[in-house]
């Protein structure tokens, strides 16, 4: 399955006990990618940006025009909980980030992250790197839900995501590595994050528990 990362890591989250995390997406059925879940189109109010183009200190988190990142989230009344998701998303849009620029070291998921998210985040480009992949197509992340845990601090994010239409593109020969929607296409992510420290206005992903075949995703 080249289309993008094979790696799989161990991972503990909170206090839970350790999940194995995958990064591995669609395989092949004959199910019509137009009719998955989370690819109708069909939008809900936008979350809070994820630019943080009012931080000046923010790093770039941009990816290339052939990839599309779509974030079907609703943003939050409470604003503790919207800096979270929005953040999050920064996360994830770094990690394609450092993806596309092929460094395992690059410092925007390192910026979001702290240290199991970090090394997810780290694993994941490497794999790509190592593949000769970048990354191309539609990636769609939709049903959030964003808790606040019982300490007050920190809050829980969780979302679906579909990548049926998000493939792996050979570096070298520019070919894109088609595969079939199946039930590996979705996945279910939950984010720990981490409130801001200091002066900095940033959330950080402390922890992220990945779980393939998603079925309530579909």
């Amino acid at each position: 399955m080249a289309r993008r990362a094979l790696t799989t890591t161990a991972a503990a989250f909170a206090t839970t006990a350790a999940l194995l995390l995958t990064a591995c997406g669609g395989g092949g059925d004959d199910t019509s990618p137009d009719d998955v879940k989370g690819a109708d189109g069909t939008a809900k109010s936008p979350s809070a940006s994820a630019s943080g183009a009012a931080d000046a200190d923010r790093p770039d988190v941009s990816v290339p025009k052939d990839l599309k990142l779509v974030f079907d989230f609703v943003q939050p009344s409470d604003a503790k909980q919207a800096a979270a998701l929005a953040d999050a998303e920064n996360y994830i849009r770094a990690l394609k980030h450092g993806i596309a620029q092929q460094d395992a070291n690059d410092p925007a998921y390192r910026f979001y992250s702290g240290a199991q998210a970090s090394q997810y985040a780290k694993s994941q480009i490497e794999s790509w790197v190592k593949g000769g992949w970048t990354v191309t197509g539609t990636d769609k992340y939709y049903d959030e839900d964003v808790t606040t845990l019982s300490d007050g601090k920190r809050v829980l994010v969780s979302f679906c995501r579909n990548q049926a239409k998000f493939y792996g593109r050979e570096i070298k020969s520019k070919k894109v590595l088609y595969t079939e929607e199946s039930l590996d296409s979705y996945q279910s992510w939950k984010l720990l994050m981490i409130p801001p420290s200091g002066s900095s206005p940033v959330w950080k992903t402390g922890n992220v528990e990945v779980f393939g075949k998603a079925k309530q995703c579909r």
